[in-house]
């Protein structure tokens, strides 16, 4: 007598096919801040290929490092008010001042 082994898993539905657009870019949720609400999603590191600039720290977001793009949700924006921001930058943007751009020969206190 043959036995099969046992199959843990259960089968998957061969129909089923994932959005790969979806999985790509991440589902996008709405968060509430003070300054209004935001359409917020996660971008993978292997699907980041561009270099950003992050708002939050004016720093830059290099290609492949995981990050998040933020745009207002009452769709009065277009893609041009997107902008992509470290996680941490966006979790912290209410708790930091504004940032101030200043040449290098200007005094740094005051």
């Amino acid at each position: 007598m043959t036995v099969s082994p046992r199959r843990n898993r259960p089968r998957r539905d061969e129909t089923t096919q994932l959005d790969s657009e979806r999985v790509r870019q991440g589902v996008p949720t709405v968060q509430q801040w003070r300054d209004g609400d935001w359409q917020v999603r996660g971008i993978s590191g292997g699907a980041s290929v561009k270099t950003y600039r992050c708002p939050g720290c004016d720093q830059e977001i290099r290609p492949g490092v995981a990050h998040l793009v933020a745009w207002p949700a009452d769709d009065r924006g277009d893609l041009t008010d997107r902008r992509h921001w470290h996680s941490g930058c966006w979790r912290a943007r209410d708790r930091r001042g504004p940032i101030v751009q200043r040449g290098r020969s200007a005094p740094r206190y005051g």
